[in-house]
């Protein structure tokens, strides 16, 4: 079996690391899209949006390859937790994973452009995560060691936040950023 060259649509390491773990060859070429949550939209109607807007602002820059686009977000009550903006915030969002479930949803697209049309595949990915109740300071470590700044709900499933996490229910892989296994069922539709 051979897996077709990607192009990923995304600054991502951990989208890279994963995608080079299962030896899936691709090169990078980062979306500049807006991220911003569109007013009423749902969790998962926005990530499935931006990971096709990031496939397809890419696939005009290589007619013919699959464009992979990607978005992952957290969960909580039904409310997007984006990005932390400081360390204060990524304080606040662990404080509200303590103790609780939440999803992490990442929404996935395929694109390949060519012939003055672009064919366009999407899908979506639900996990189930459960933080453990956390004491201030293990959220002052998580916080201090875990480098949350770049990170949907301030955590790195991957890292120190592993020492909290009391069970995953789901894909593994859409926890770190990338569920892998979707991306191969998408590329089959091909």
């Amino acid at each position: 079996m051979e897996l077709p060259k990607l192009i990923l649509a995304s600054g991502s390491p951990r989208r890279s690391e994963i995608l080079g773990s299962v030896g899936w060859q691709f090169d990078k070429h980062v979306a500049d899209v807006d991220e911003t949550p569109l007013e009423g939209e749902s969790p998962e109607t926005y990530v499935v949006r931006l990971a096709r807007e990031k496939s397809t602002a890419v696939a005009g820059h290589y007619p013919g390859s699959i464009v992979l686009g990607a978005d992952t977000t957290v969960v909580i009550d039904g409310t997007i937790v984006g990005k932390p903006e400081d360390a204060e915030d990524a304080a606040r969002m662990i404080r509200d994973l303590s103790g609780r479930w939440h999803d992490v949803v990442t929404g996935v697209a395929l694109t390949r452009s060519g012939e003055g049309k672009d064919r366009v595949v999407s899908g979506i990915q639900t996990t189930g995560v459960k933080f453990r109740e956390m004491k201030d300071r293990e959220i002052e470590f998580l916080v201090r060691h875990g480098e949350p700044m770049d990170k949907a709900g301030a955590y790195a499933v991957q890292a120190q936040a592993a020492l909290f996490i009391e069970e995953i229910r789901g894909d593994y892989w859409n926890v770190v950023g990338l569920p892998v296994s979707l991306v191969y069922e998408l590329v089959k539709r091909f």
